[in-house]
């Protein structure tokens, strides 16, 4: 069963350009209120632009996924600037260089886990209990399906890592009307996935919905799934 979230909030991180873009975007065409999230709020007038004609409530924080304080100090802002965050969209990632794996320097690894995982762990730490005490949230965390590409170990296996924090964080939510889930927006040609990566980044959409749409499935809520953009590319929803 699918939600009406329009007039709900979301937070999405690295929402001024590629994935997070698209996002923003389905989640404004869905009525959803926007709190945008990137580096610099200058980077999002893009996507401000895109949303213009969208009769929703914008917000914009920045946040440095790298330094904890930064992003301590925007997500607090986003929380104050909604009034609550109903849904979470973990998209903001670093993917760290192509190398050999065997010369790849230790710190490739810490700077990928601090972006991809830690971060992570911190915003929904903030977000979860507050979703918990209203009985209602959304939890999506972009993950990748990259494999068998032992030259992006680094960014790899942050991702694994992240899908077991996902599983763990959706069983410790389990019953109280708060879901934590996976998606794969699939390899698509943006800054990350490169000129020669196989979808357009568009092809996100409707996809990127369905998580933060999720109701019950007959008793059950769907939690720690993993929802694929490219299964669902030119549906209309």
């Amino acid at each position: 069963m699918t939600l009406i979230i329009k007039n709900k909030w979301a937070l999405v991180t690295g929402s001024s350009r590629g994935v997070g873009q698209q996002i923003a975007l389905g989640l404004a065409q869905k009525g959803v209120n926007l709190v945008l999230h990137s580096s610099n709020v200058d980077n999002q007038q893009t996507t401000k632009d895109l949303l213009k004609d969208y009769d929703i409530k914008i917000h914009s924080v920045a946040g440095d996924l790298a330094d904890p304080k930064s992003i301590q100090a925007s997500i607090e802002q986003a929380e104050n600037l909604s009034g609550g965050i109903d849904i979470l969209y973990n998209n903001a990632a670093i993917m760290t260089q192509f190398i050999d794996i065997f010369e790849a320097p230790i710190e490739d690894y810490h700077q990928s886990f601090q972006v991809n995982v830690f971060a992570i762990i911190q915003i929904c730490n903030f977000f979860a209990p507050k979703m918990l005490k209203r009985g209602f949230g959304r939890i999506i965390n972009t993950t990748s399906g990259i494999k068998e590409l032992p030259s992006l170990d680094a960014y790899s296996i942050s991702k694994a890592a992240l899908d077991k924090y996902t599983h763990d964080l959706a069983f410790q939510l389990a019953g109280s009307g708060v879901l934590a889930n996976l998606f794969d927006p699939g390899w698509c040609r943006t800054d990350l996935g490169g000129p020669d990566a196989f979808n357009d980044v568009k092809s996100v959409l409707p996809g990127a919905l369905i998580p933060a749409m999720l109701g019950k499935i007959g008793d059950e809520e769907p939690r720690a799934m993993l929802f694929a953009a490219q299964n669902y590319a030119g549906i209309d929803m």
